[in-house]
């Protein structure tokens, strides 16, 4: 055993504090743990998890915290904690290993590695007997086995160079790689209960996003169906968190009922974005419930006083008899809610219990989540249902809180701010947009150094608090985030945030040769390779959202450079795309964002009614430059209180109509009546 406390004490990341009074001699990801596995000649044993992950702390209450397990990887290896959420770049290294070798991955991953960082073993969880088991055996063929070890090397760093080897095709992925997109979208679609494929199932955001797009084209039923259900359904279930608002990660089940329950700020972002897209397009709201309910729950379980966001709850709470439970946080009995609503009449709060589906013999483990799949899509409450519903949050709060990683992920946060800036400017939420504007500012005050390079990671109580390097996914999704600020607030310094950020990453991160950006910088930690992120997963590929946003960037400043920079990138993963599209939505978005083109809106002057109609209106190709001035042809020779729509900075007549403008903007005729505005059909041929 070690002493009290190993080194990760001295580490800003909650998840590996945990790990802190483990007896394993735990080092992190660095020169040190390599150094000390050479000098001894020993595997480095690498494992990695964050803080919301359930099967993480199962195995490391089983195996890290046992002396007889902790005594032997200290004797057999050289120990090292990563958190994947401060290095995903490590995480989706070593997972490309883990999946090559078993075809499966997830955490908490536990891989075997040379001291030259070399992976030739890996797997997930391991119970204690088989990890014993597994560490004797892979002692064995380290010390006995050599052409072994080199040969799995061998195999493995092959694999994990793909995305790096990876040649582009002359041109970009053309509409039959969308249109089969789709349809490899229409086949998995689960027509019953909406998203894609069987259980589990996760809130595939890209994937709906590009049928929202097929949507706005078309107006066809079939894209319709799959929004409308799979949106109706995720939010209907136990995913959604009915009493205090935001998602958790995923659906156990097919009916989005038992979810994982930890909750992701990632999560939150693109649900976010997706619902408010959904609403604009299809008018529904009860989503509107789900939006400001989400909002509200990051605003108050999930921000930092000084702005910044953190990162995740975890699934796990204590029971009243101090036990760690999945999901007691989040469930309920019957008379659990009558004993937390004393003051409520007793009618209104048995209709409480049957209007959430909450019964005596519970949809889990004996207990109630809290569900709306007897009514799908019917959320919007009765004043007097909804005043009951905030009196229990009010009494869930009194229970023992799930545990909280407080660390401010930069990827993370642009990506919630990208989708807060759209909600406030579709919403007419001046408080959506001043917390905005605050994590915005948070941001680059606290995680961009002197000479302008960004960190990915933030933990208040850490000296200093901003560490790792930031990543291609970092730039990406900031570039997006600060265009979104400036045409949600009309601040012109959000732009030059925007180009900044852009040609930092352009200048650090981007292949001259082969095209599309490497995950890590050029002055970055050497990996074992320098992969490209080019696949969505969780969360979109750092590609597929460099391209988009540069695309956009490209339309408001009027900088082709940008717009080229996104052509190579989609020319990159064209090959990709062709063989396996489900795995590439957001770049298909990207893709069908430079077939359609770009729409340029121009409001010059003090016309708030213009500015509030572009923002109601979602037009997927459209970008929107009013209020402060800043450098692009979009306000060369503009005429004051007029609105210009532009296509590659060619404009139409300028309106100081909402009618003229309105039917430019969406090309329909309109009526106005009020704060409503009716399109008429398009003319089929």
């Amino acid at each position: 055993t070690v002493d009290s406390v190993n080194r990760l004490a001295d580490e800003t990341s909650p998840y590996l504090r945990q790990h802190r009074d483990n007896p394993v001699d735990w080092y992190p990801w660095g020169p040190e743990a390599f150094a000390a596995a050479e000098e001894r000649n020993v595997p480095i044993l690498l494992s990695v998890g964050y803080s919301a992950c359930h099967w993480c702390h199962v195995m490391a209450h089983e195996c890290f915290e046992d002396d007889e397990v902790a005594t032997k990887m200290n004797e057999l290896f050289v120990n090292v904690k990563v958190d994947r959420e401060e290095r995903p770049d490590v995480d989706a290294l070593y997972m490309d290993a883990v999946q090559a070798l078993t075809g499966r991955g997830g955490w908490p991953m536990t891989v075997f590695m040379t001291p030259e960082r070399s992976p030739f073993y890996g797997g997930t969880y391991f119970p204690k007997e088989a990890f014993m088991q597994l560490m004797d055996a892979i002692d064995d063929v380290y010390r006995n086995k050599p052409a072994d070890v080199e040969q799995n090397v061998t195999a493995l760093t092959t694999a994990l160079a793909t995305s790096a080897n990876l040649k582009p095709k002359s041109d970009v992925p053309g509409v039959d790689a969308l249109n089969a997109g789709l349809q490899n979208l229409a086949k998995a679609f689960d027509t019953e209960w909406g998203g894609f494929g069987q259980a589990p199932k996760f809130p595939t955001t890209s994937h709906l996003e590009l049928m929202l797009r097929a949507y706005v084209t078309t107006a066809g039923d079939g894209p319709k169906r799959i929004i409308e259900t799979t949106l109706d359904a995720m939010c209907s279930g136990g995913m959604y968190d009915h009493i205090g608002g935001g998602f958790a990660r995923y659906s156990t089940d097919r009916e989005w009922l038992v979810p994982h329950f930890e909750k992701m700020l990632y999560d939150q972002a693109l649900l976010l974005g997706i619902y408010v897209k959904g609403l604009i397009v299809l008018g529904r709201p009860d989503w509107r419930l789900v939006i400001e309910e989400t909002i509200d729950y990051v605003l108050t379980e999930l921000r930092h006083p000084d702005g910044g966001f953190y990162s995740a709850q975890d699934a796990d709470s204590p029971d009243p008899d101090g036990n760690t439970v999945e999901g007691w946080f989040n469930t309920w009995t019957p008379d659990e809610v009558r004993a937390a609503l004393p003051d409520v009449e007793t009618a209104v709060v048995e209709s409480l219990i049957d209007w959430y589906g909450i019964t005596e013999e519970g949809n889990f483990e004996g207990r109630s989540i809290p569900n709306r799949l007897a009514a799908r899509g019917q959320l919007v409450r009765s004043a007097e249902l909804d005043a009951a519903v905030k009196a229990l949050r009010a009494a869930r709060a009194q229970r023992p809180e799930p545990g909280l990683d407080d660390k401010v992920l930069t990827e993370w946060n642009a990506l919630l701010l990208s989708s807060l800036a759209q909600a406030a400017a579709v919403f007419g939420r001046r408080d959506w947009l001043d917390a905005a504007i605050a994590n915005a500012e948070f941001l680059v005050r606290e995680l961009r150094d002197d000479r302008g390079r960004w960190f990915r990671s933030w933990q208040a109580d850490g000296e200093p608090p901003a560490r790792h390097s930031a990543l291609a996914a970092d730039h990406a999704a900031l570039v997006d985030a600060f265009t979104r600020l400036a045409e949600a607030s009309g601040q012109a310094r959000w732009i030059d945030e925007a180009v900044r950020t852009a040609d930092t990453m352009l200048d650090w991160f981007f292949d001259p040769e082969q095209g599309g950006l490497f995950t890590t910088a050029e002055d970055a930690e050497a990996l074992v390779v320098r992969q490209k992120d080019l696949t969505d997963g969780a969360t979109p590929s750092a590609n597929s959202t460099a391209a988009i946003a540069l695309f956009r960037l490209a339309a408001l400043t009027g900088e082709q450079r940008y717009a080229n920079q996104a052509e190579r990138i989609l020319q990159l993963v064209a090959t990709a795309v062709e063989k396996s599209p489900g795995q590439y939505s957001n770049a298909l978005v990207a893709t069908d964002l430079r077939r359609r083109g770009l729409t340029e809106v121009v409001i010059v002057g003090d016309r708030p009614d213009l500015v509030r109609l572009a923002q109601s209106v979602w037009r997927p190709d459209t970008v929107l430059a009013w209020g402060e001035p800043y450098d692009s042809p979009l306000w060369d020779d503009r005429g004051d209180g007029f609105a210009y729509v532009c296509r590659d900075h060619t404009c139409e007549l300028p309106q100081d109509t909402l009618q003229g403008f309105a039917e430019q903007l969406t090309g329909r005729k309109v009526t106005i009546t009020g704060d409503t505005i009716v399109t008429e059909p398009r003319d089929t041929p």
